[in-house]
């Protein structure tokens, strides 16, 4: 007989025979030994009887169009806080980034790196390797604001109104406002990671629509962690020059720290006119933002009691697009459409990309 070999990813023939290995969850006997040894010389003898039992049931589904989604290949996507993706007896799930848990009622999940059967409500390890066992259909649940995994065999997602901060990143990159980083994965957006005093400074002056005079900037800084010649020497020495940044001291920036909610917000309320360099106690800046129109009662609550993420950072410098600038009736938006940063139809194919409402 023919063989739908696409159809059957190889995880679903080691599900298939996953009684074969692992006992029961309270019997956790799938050591990665035993998966890398007999496990696998029965996977290569259960392979063929696996394939010639499932291809006319699969090729009966395809015919009507009733097949699950299959991914005969490891596919990536990015997903939101309450996103989940259900799999079926094979499917195979890898968590790149962010945090998920697993919930099943029958049947077993393998972390397939560490060799163990992990129990229903088990969070999610970061780049370990599950395997759906025969006779589960568990829900991988992401419990992070935003999150990327890597997933194979059959599977269907369910998605949740949660502020969806990758949309918005894809928004600002679509503005020319948000470029992320070089992670080979989750399109470099990092959303996960806590932002630098470099990428801040960065977005600041992107929201200012002032990023070309910064990389036409050529000169010195007094910062001594600042590499010479560096791009990123470029934006610094342009914030200086111009008075947007002082340093963390004379002679430092200390361009990898971390930034806080307090900091970035009051780099946006400077950009828009709500403030300056002059300010130098943030004490008050998140209830300022609510003031001046950038920030919600809500979102400002949130922000000074949560860790402070490139999610979140992307979250402000997007919804602060929308907001009035002092003394006249435009928005950010409209003055950097102005200074062309971006066009008219960028800003509304940029709008269609979020769907979900604020916090």
């Amino acid at each position: 007989m023919k063989k739908i070999a696409l159809c059957i990813p190889l995880a679903v023939i080691l599900a298939a025979v996953w009684a074969f290995a692992a006992g029961d969850a309270g019997d956790p006997l799938a050591s990665l030994s035993y998966l890398n040894g007999e496990f696998t010389r029965t996977v290569e003898q259960k392979t063929d009887q696996a394939l010639d039992d499932s291809d006319e049931t699969l090729r009966t589904q395809l015919e009507n169009g009733t097949a699950a989604n299959l991914a005969s290949s490891w596919q990536e996507t990015r997903l939101k806080e309450g996103d989940s993706l259900h799999g079926v007896t094979g499917t195979n799930i890898l968590l790149l980034a962010g945090s998920g848990r697993v919930t099943y009622v029958e049947g077993a999940v393998i972390d397939a790196t560490a060799g163990t059967v992990i129990p229903s409500g088990s969070a999610l390890v970061v780049n370990h390797r599950y395997i759906t066992a025969e006779d589960a259909a568990p829900v991988f649940t992401i419990t992070s604001k935003t999150a990327v995994v890597d997933y194979q065999g059959q599977y269907s997602f369910t998605y949740s109104a949660s502020p969806d901060y990758n949309a918005m990143a894809s928004a600002l990159k679509t503005l020319h406002l948000f470029k992320g980083t070089f992670t080979g994965y989750g399109e470099g957006f990092d959303l996960e990671a806590v932002p630098t005093r470099l990428q801040a400074l960065i977005m600041f002056i992107r929201v200012l629509g002032e990023e070309q005079q910064a990389l036409a900037w050529s000169g010195t800084t007094p910062f001594r962690d600042i590499q010479p010649g560096s791009q990123a020497e470029q934006y610094v020495g342009y914030a200086y020059e111009k008075g947007y940044t002082n340093g963390y001291t004379a002679t430092s920036f200390k361009p990898a720290g971390a930034v806080n909610a307090y900091q970035y917000t009051e780099f946006v309320l400077r950009a828009m006119g709500y403030s300056s360099a002059d300010n130098t106690d943030l004490s008050g800046t998140l209830d300022h933002a609510v003031i001046s129109g950038v920030l919600t009662d809500r979102e400002a609550a949130a922000l000074k009691t949560e860790a402070f993420l490139r999610a979140q950072l992307v979250y402000i410098s997007y919804y602060a697009l929308d907001a009035q600038l002092p003394e006249d009736d435009w928005t950010l938006a409209d003055t950097l459409m102005d200074l062309r940063v971006f066009t008219s139809g960028e800003w509304r194919q940029a709008l269609k990309l979020v769907t979900t409402s604020r916090l």
